[in-house]
C-alpha cells in the first residue's frame, strides 16, 4: 500500500504544480466555463497517461538510445508554447457575442501534453522511480493512480479559472488576462529551454 500512496503523492506533485497545460486549463475555465473546459482535461490526461505507458512499456529505452529525440521534443514543445503564446497576446479581448470562441479540444490537450516537456520528464522520472525493472503489473497500476489524479489536478485549474469569469466579462479585463497567460507561457517556455 505504502508503493501506491508514494506513486499517487509523485502524480499529485507533477499534476498539481504550475505548468503549460494548467495554465491553458485556468485560461479555458476563465473564458469559457468549467463543463466547456472538460475537453481540454480529458484530453490533457489521457495523452500523458498515453505517455506514461509507453514510457513504462519500453520508450525511455528509445530515448536511451537516441538522446537526440529528447531534444528535439523540447524544442517542439517550446516552440508550441511560444505559439500559443503569441495567439493570447494578439488577441484584442474583443467578445463577440455573435461568435464566441471555441475551448480547447480534446486533441489539443492531448497534443499539449506530447509536446510538453514537463509530461516527459514527469512519465521518465516517474517510471524511473516506480517501475524501474519494466514489470507492466505496476505500470498499468501506475497509470491507474496517475489518471485520477492528473484528471482532478487539471480540472482543478480550469474549475479555478471559473472565478475569474466576472473580472473578464470586459474587454480590458481580457486583454491583460490573455497577455498574463501568454507571459507565463513564455516563461514556462524559456524554463523548459533552459533547465
Amino acid at each position: 500500500m505504502s508503493l501506491m500512496i508514494s506513486m499517487a503523492a509523485f502524480a499529485l506533485a507533477a499534476s498539481i504544480t504550475p505548468g503549460p497545460v494548467n495554465i491553458v486549463a485556468l485560461s479555458s475555465g476563465a473564458q469559457f466555463g468549467f463543463r466547456a473546459s472538460q475537453r481540454h482535461v480529458a484530453g490533457a490526461t489521457l495523452g500523458f497517461v498515453l505517455l506514461l505507458v509507453l514510457m513504462g512499456l519500453g520508450l525511455h529505452e528509445l530515448l536511451q538510445l537516441w538522446p537526440m529525440l529528447t531534444r528535439v521534443v523540447q524544442l517542439a514543445g517550446v516552440a508550441f508554447l511560444l505559439f500559443m503564446a503569441w495567439k493570447l497576446a494578439v488577441d484584442d479581448g474583443r467578445l463577440s457575442a455573435g461568435q464566441p470562441g471555441k475551448a480547447p479540444s480534446m486533441f489539443y490537450g492531448a497534443l499539449m501534453q506530447w509536446l510538453n516537456p514537463k509530461a516527459w520528464l514527469a512519465c521518465v522520472a516517474g517510471m524511473g522511480a516506480f517501475v524501474a525493472d519494466g514489470d507492466a503489473r505496476l505500470v498499468w497500476q501506475f497509470a491507474a493512480i496517475y489518471l485520477v489524479i492528473c484528471y482532478l489536478s487539471v480540472g482543478c485549474w480550469a474549475y479555478a479559472g471559473t472565478f475569474l469569469r466576472g473580472y473578464l466579462s470586459n474587454t480590458k479585463g481580457l486583454r491583460l488576462f490573455n497577455r498574463t497567460m501568454a507571459l507565463l507561457l513564455v516563461v514556462c517556455a524559456g524554463y523548459l529551454l533552459w533547465a
